[in-house]
C-alpha cells in the first residue's frame, strides 16, 4: 500500500495516513470489504510507530468508514460514501473533524485503558499506578463523613471558592511545610487532581509551537497534556541520578523554552530521583535563562529507604518553581483533589482559567481530606503504606531475580511505585504486549513514556495496586510471554495484536 508522508509537515503522521486512506475509500481505490493490512505491518511498511497507525485506523472507524471484525481484522465498511454518492442532503456529523487541531489526538487510549485494566478481574494488572485499595482507610472516611455531614450539613452540597476552600488550603501549606516548602494558602490552588493541574498550566502557559522540556522517559499524561497544547518537545534524556541537566543548557540556549517540567523525586516511570546536585543546578540554569520550572511531585512521601531529598520549590528562593502534588497515591485517588502552588499574581490567573473548566473542586472531597489532615490521621497511613509498599517493591524485585525473565534487567527504587525494566537484545516492548495479554498479565510499555516516534526497550512494572500473591503471579506470566517472544512465536506469529489490549 503507497501511502507518501511528508515527515516535515506540521501535520500529525497518523492524520496524513487517515486522509490518505479516506480518499483511496472514496475514491473507490479501497473497496468496501477491503482487508487493510494489520497495525503492525503498515507501520513497519511506513516506517512510523504503530500507534500511529493505530490511531489512524481509530480516525475512520469514528467516521464510519472501517471497522474490526474477528478473524478479518481491519475492513472497508460496506456503504462507505454511500450517502454522498446518492446524493442524499444530510450525513452524521464527524465531531472529530470539527475539533480544534490537537485536542483529538490519541496516540493511544493508554489512561483509559489503564483504568479499565484495574477493574478487569482475567488480567492481573502490573501496569496501572494506583493505591493497593486494601489499605485505603475505610474505617476512618466513614467516621469523618458522618461526623461533617452531622455538623456541616448541605455545606457539603454546595459550592465552593475555585481556589479552594479555606481549611483546606490551610492543611496544604501545613503539608508542605513538612516537606521544607514555605509558603502561605493563598499560594495555593486546589484542583480536581493532578492531571487537572497539568492541564491549567498548558492553557495558562503554552501557546501552539511553544517549546517544552521534558524528561525522556516522562509520565504519558504529562506528554499528552503538551501534544494537545501543540508544544514542541524537548527532551533531556535520564540516568541514574535523574535529568542529565548537563544536557539541558544546551536546549536552553538554543530554543528558549517555555517550560521545565520535571518528575525530580521516584521519578514515573523511571523510578530514579534526581539528586541534590543536579536539582541545585537545574534551578541555577532556570534563573540564568528565565524559564519556570514546573515540579511534578505525587511521590514524595512515598520514600522507603535513602536520605530525603528537599523538593525543588524548597530549594527555589525566586519563585520559578510551580509545584504540583495530589493524595492519589498515598490516599485517595477516586476523590480528584490535588493542588499547585504558585506565586499569587499567576495563582489568581490559574484560578480563573479553573473557573472557566469545572469552576471548583469537590466541596465534599475537600472537607473531607482537610479532616483527614487537620486531625492528625494523615501520618500513621503513611507509615502504614510506606511499610507495605516497601514489602511489596521487595517482593517484586525477589520475584524477578528468581524467575529470571530471559535478560530482563532493572534497577531498584528507593521509593515511588514503579520498576523501570530493560528488555534485552533487540526485542522491544512494543511487540511484547499481545503475548504478555495472552498470558493475561499487563504491564506499561516504554513507548508510551517517550516523546516522538520512538520505539523503547523498556517497559514499567508496578508493585502498589497488586498483593504479594499477585506480584509473583504476574512475573511467572510475564516470563512465559518474554520467554515466547524470545522464541519468536510472540504475538505476531499469532495474529493476537489485533485482538488483544493496547496494555
Amino acid at each position: 500500500m503507497k501511502l507518501p508522508l511528508d515527515r516535515r509537515a506540521r501535520e500529525p503522521l497518523y492524520l496524513q495516513i487517515a486522509a490518505k486512506l479516506r480518499e483511496q475509500i472514496a475514491s473507490g481505490a479501497l473497496p468496501e470489504g477491503h482487508r487493510l493490512p494489520p497495525e503492525r505491518s503498515l507501520a513497519r511498511s511506513l516506517g512510523v510507530n504503530r500507534s500511529t497507525v493505530y490511531t489512524a485506523y481509530a480516525e475512520l472507524k469514528a467516521d464510519g468508514l472501517l471497522g474490526a471484525h474477528v478473524g478479518r481484522g481491519t475492513v472497508v465498511l460496506p456503504g462507505a460514501f454511500q450517502a454522498r454518492r446518492a446524493g442524499r442532503p444530510l450525513e452524521p456529523l464527524s465531531y472529530r473533524e470539527l475539533a480544534r487541531r490537537g485536542s483529538a489526538e490519541e496516540p493511544l487510549p493508554i489512561i483509559r485503558d489503564l483504568l479499565e485494566l484495574a477493574s478487569q478481574k482475567r488480567i492481573l494488572p502490573l501496569s496501572v499506578g494506583l493505591p493497593d485499595p486494601a489499605l485505603l482507610p475505610l474505617e476512618t472516611v466513614r467516621e469523618l463523613q458522618a461526623r461533617l455531614l452531622e455538623e456541616r450539613g448541605a455545606e457539603l452540597l454546595l459550592h465552593s471558592p475555585t481556589e479552594g476552600i479555606a481549611p483546606l488550603r490551610e492543611s496544604l501549606a501545613q503539608l508542605s511545610r513538612a516537606r521544607g516548602i514555605a509558603c502561605a494558602p493563598d499560594e495555593i490552588l486546589v484542583t480536581s487532581g493532578s492531571q487537572q493541574g497539568l492541564d491549567l498550566i498548558r492553557r495558562v502557559l503554552l501557546d501552539p509551537g511553544d517549546a517544552v522540556v521534558v524528561e525522556q522517559p516522562s509520565f504519558f499524561g504529562a506528554l499528552e497534556v503538551f501534544r494537545a497544547a501543540e508544544a514542541r518537545i524537548l527532551t533531556v534524556p535520564v540516568d541514574g541520578e535523574g535529568m542529565r541537566v548537563d544536557r539541558l543548557e544546551e536546549l536552553l540556549d538554543r530554543f528558549r523554552p517555555k517550560l521545565i517540567y520535571t518528575l525530580p523525586t521516584f521519578q514515573n516511570p523511571s523510578g530514579t530521583t534526581l539528586s541534590l546536585e543536579r536539582r541545585r543546578r537545574l534551578l541555577e540554569l532556570a534563573y540564568r535563562h528565565r524559564v519556570p520550572i514546573l515540579e511534578d511531585d505525587l511521590y514524595y512521601d512515598l520514600r522507603y529507604e535513602g536520605a530525603s531529598v528537599p523538593p525543588l520549590r524548597a530549594l527555589d528562593a525566586h519563585g520559578y518553581v510551580l509545584y504540583l502534588s495530589s493524595v492519589s497515591k498515598v490516599l485517595f485517588p477516586g476523590l480528584r483533589v490535588g493542588w499547585l502552588i504558585a506565586p499569587r499574581p499567576f495563582l489568581r490567573t490559574l484560578a480563573l482559567a479553573k473557573q472557566a473548566t469545572d469552576l471548583h473542586s469537590s466541596t465534599f472531597g475537600q472537607f473531607l481530606l482537610d479532616a483527614f489532615l487537620r486531625e492528625g490521621h494523615y501520618a500513621p497511613h503513611l507509615e502504614r503504606v510506606r511499610k507495605a509498599y516497601a514489602r511489596k517493591c521487595r517482593a517484586l524485585c525477589a520475584a524477578l531475580r528468581r524467575h529470571r525473565p530471559a535478560g530482563l534487567s532493572f534497577l531498584k527504587p528507593e521509593g515511588g511505585f514503579y520498576l523501570w525494566c530493560q528488555l534485552p537484545g533487540e526485542l522491544s516492548s512494543a511487540s511484547l504486549l499481545a503475548r504478555a495479554a495472552r498470558e493475561r498479565v499487563s504491564f506499561l510499555p516504554g513507548e508510551v513514556c517517550l516523546a516522538g516516534e520512538a520505539s523503547s526497550r523498556h517497559l514499567r512494572l508496578n508493585f502498589s495496586h497488586p498483593s504479594v500473591r499477585e506480584l509473583e503471579v504476574g512475573v511467572e506470566r510475564l516470563a512465559r510471554a518474554l520467554g515466547a517472544a524470545r522464541a519468536g512465536r510472540g504475538a505476531a506469529s499469532s495474529g493476537a495484536s489485533e485482538t488483544a489490549p493496547i496494555i
